[in-house]
Parts: C-alpha cells; sequence; structure tokens
C-alpha cells in the first residue's frame, strides 16, 4: 500500500500535541522517519539525541493546534 506521508506527517504533528508540556516541549514516541520529516519541515527541533522530548517552533505548535482541531475535533452543532 502507498501511504500518504504529508497525512502521516500532519496526524503525527497533531498527536504530538496531545503531550505537549513545559511551554513548547512533547514527548517523542512516534516513528524516527516522522519526526525526521517534522523536523525537516521545521515544525520540531531535531529529534536526534538522549532527550525524551522536542520542543515545538511556534510555526509548528500553531499548526499542531490547528491539525488536532481539524481532525480530532468535535464538530460543534445545535445544543440537544
Amino acid at each position: 500500500m502507498d501511504l500518504d506521508e504529508d497525512k502521516i506527517d500532519a496526524a503525527v504533528l497533531a498527536l504530538l500535541r496531545l503531550t505537549l508540556h513545559d511551554g513548547q516541549r512533547a514527548w517523542k514516541g512516534f516513528d524516527w522517519n516522522s519526526m525526521d520529516r517534522l523536523h525537516r519541515k521545521g515544525w520540531i527541533t531535531d529529534p536526534v539525541g538522549k532527550a525524551k522530548s522536542v520542543a515545538f517552533t511556534d510555526e509548528g505548535l500553531q499548526r499542531a493546534e490547528e491539525l488536532l482541531e481539524q481532525l480530532f475535533g468535535k464538530e460543534s452543532g445545535p445544543a440537544p
């Protein structure tokens, strides 16, 4: 199966937002290839190293929040 790496990266970035702590840090528990691509896109700091977390860039954090809402947010509608 051919996978769309951009869609995977969007989902990973959104899920990284769920682990946000200490300002702009996120736990790095995802596939290394995807994490490396997110770094190359400028959304997170370099994931290589012994640290168990990475930092979002300002742009990356904003994009992660947008994607989290877009991919996983509930639709708001009229109250029941």
